[in-house]
């Protein structure tokens, strides 16, 4: 199911928007927000784990515990898959 939707994705996302132009920024600002949220869990989670003292390498997995860290790392994966796509079809074009 991962692999399948690693590839089916990516693809829907690439005819989709070539269907509805708006659907771009959308795809586009999702990414960003994405990003966001799964750059500050991993760095409040380091910064956590510095100030507690914790044994490091036990303690960082914690965060693949978030469902919210999931969720953005994993749509940061399907959008660089669907970008590699937009990329590839345009140099095709040239």
């Amino acid at each position: 199911m991962l692999i399948a939707g690693s590839v089916i994705l990516p693809l829907m996302m690439f005819y989709t928007q070539k269907q509805w132009v708006g659907l771009r920024v959308i795809y586009n600002v999702i990414a960003i927000i994405a990003v966001l949220v799964f750059g500050n869990i991993a760095s409040l989670s380091i910064y956590k784990i510095i100030n507690d003292n914790t044994v490091f390498m036990t303690a960082i997995h914690g965060v693949f515990l978030n469902p919210y860290f999931l969720i953005a790392g994993s749509y940061i994966g399907i959008y660089i898959l669907y970008r590699l796509l937009l990329l590839n079809m345009e140099e095709q074009q040239e």
